[in-house]
């Protein structure tokens, strides 16, 4: 029971909210694996099926929760949130549930929340990866500022997964980890010129050139990541072994010994991904290697996530994809003549590297407001965060290296042990 504080500390609800928030608590009722406490201002109510742990508490601050996932489902909720409409104790046990019982989840896409979608949709296909719309869509996350990033990530500024080995393992140690992981797949060595798609803040870059001694051309579309990019190249005196580019990578030219794209394919949208292999096949020589790190949804999920625009397409990512192992070798396969040499996959690694940014994220909170973010935008990388943490947690996505080679690859590829991440 809820006491009289609870009641009066949030605002009422109308005839109309109560009509929805029974309905969801309806919905709610059928999840199994766990069990939620809903607080509002008429007080507690438990759904679900107990017995799997402390039930997680879900607290409605404002009564615009309940319009806002009718409204619009998902994302109306993941608004509503960064809205501050409500809280949850544990938003990663949350979303673990949640994908847990993804055909309930799929029901609250109903209703009213159709039109929404319809109209996301719509938008989505306005922010298609052309050149100027990947430049614009690349700007609207990476471009907010070389300071921002470097408040929660690991030194080397690699923002995507590290490859972690055990419990007392570090951030930048597992992130220089799976740069080493990558450089050895790929045998890289002081003859090799190496293409980079998607230079990040030249993270690969300088430890490829300083480490295996090689040549280094890496290309970004991002103003505020190419500019950071070239002042680590001076600083650490790697001018002569790499240059940063910046131009979209359907526009680079030569062929190359060696090419590495760590999770830049979530950026080129679905239609282009037979142009991404194809323009891959193109810059490698003929017995070029390949080292893909790519995000993935599992295989039959993938059409109906393409069709979908959730709440990180729309406020995260614009313009993005998520592509699954069957889609990636399908376009390689039409598109060019790569082979696959070797898949790995480590997903509970991205698991553990995005809880490691969000602790981190927590921990700066004051520097990120004394960079003029505001309170809806710290809600929203808080999401963010644990909306894919709790993915991840729960396989619905994954963390692969694709190891390609063209035709005339005749080495034998590097094979690594199992790791526990």
């Amino acid at each position: 029971m809820s006491s009289p504080a609870d009641t009066l500390a949030r605002p009422r609800l109308g005839g109309l909210d109560r009509l929805l928030r029974r309905r969801l608590l309806e919905q709610l009722a059928a999840l199994r694996g766990g069990e939620v406490e809903l607080q509002d201002a008429l007080g507690r109510v438990r759904v679900g099926e107990p017995g799997h742990g402390p039930a997680l508490q879900l607290q409605v601050e404002d009564p615009g929760f309940y319009r806002a996932l009718a409204l619009g489902g998902s994302v109306g909720a993941a608004e509503a949130y960064m809205d501050g409409a409500w809280q949850c104790d544990d938003l990663v046990g949350l979303v673990r549930l949640l994908v847990r019982n993804r055909d309930l989840l799929d029901r609250m896409e109903r209703g009213p929340a159709r039109l929404a979608s319809a109209l996301l949709r719509a938008a989505h296909a306005l922010r298609r990866n052309t050149r100027r719309g990947a430049r614009r869509n690349i700007a609207a996350h990476y471009d907010l500022g070389n300071d921002f990033f470097r408040l929660f990530l690991s030194e080397d500024l690699m923002y995507s997964s590290a490859l972690w080995t055990g419990p007392d393992d570090t951030l930048e140690a597992a992130s220089t980890r799976k740069l080493e992981r990558i450089c050895q797949k790929l045998r890289l060595g002081p003859d090799d010129h190496v293409v980079e798609i998607g230079t990040g803040w030249g993270g690969f870059a300088l430890h490829a050139a300083r480490t295996y001694g090689c040549r280094v051309t890496t290309t970004t579309i991002s103003r505020e990541q190419h500019a950071l990019a070239c002042q680590r190249v001076a600083e650490a005196g790697l001018g002569e072994r790499v240059q940063v580019l910046l131009s979209d990578y359907r526009d680079l030219g030569g062929q190359y010994d060696k090419l590495v794209s760590i999770e830049m394919i979530e950026a080129i949208g679905a239609q282009y991904l037979d142009t991404y292999f194809a323009t891959v096949g193109r810059l490698l020589k003929p017995e070029g290697l390949a080292l893909i790190q790519a995000i993935t949804i599992e295989d039959h999920r993938y059409a109906q996530a393409v069709r979908e625009v959730d709440f990180i397409k729309l406020h995260v990512f614009p313009g993005s994809f998520i592509p699954s192992i069957a889609a990636m070798l399908a376009a390689k396969t039409r598109s060019s003549d790569l082979a696959l040499l070797h898949l790995e996959d480590f997903g509970a690694s991205y698991a553990r590297t995005l809880a490691e940014w969000r602790r981190r994220f927590h921990a700066q909170r004051e520097q990120v407001r004394a960079l003029g973010f505001d309170a809806r935008f710290l809600r929203l990388w808080d999401f963010y965060l644990a909306y894919c943490e709790g993915g991840f947690r729960e396989r619905s996505i994954g963390v692969a290296h694709l190891l390609l080679a063209r035709p005339g690859w005749r080495g034998s590829p590097y094979l690594p042990g199992v790791l526990e991440a």
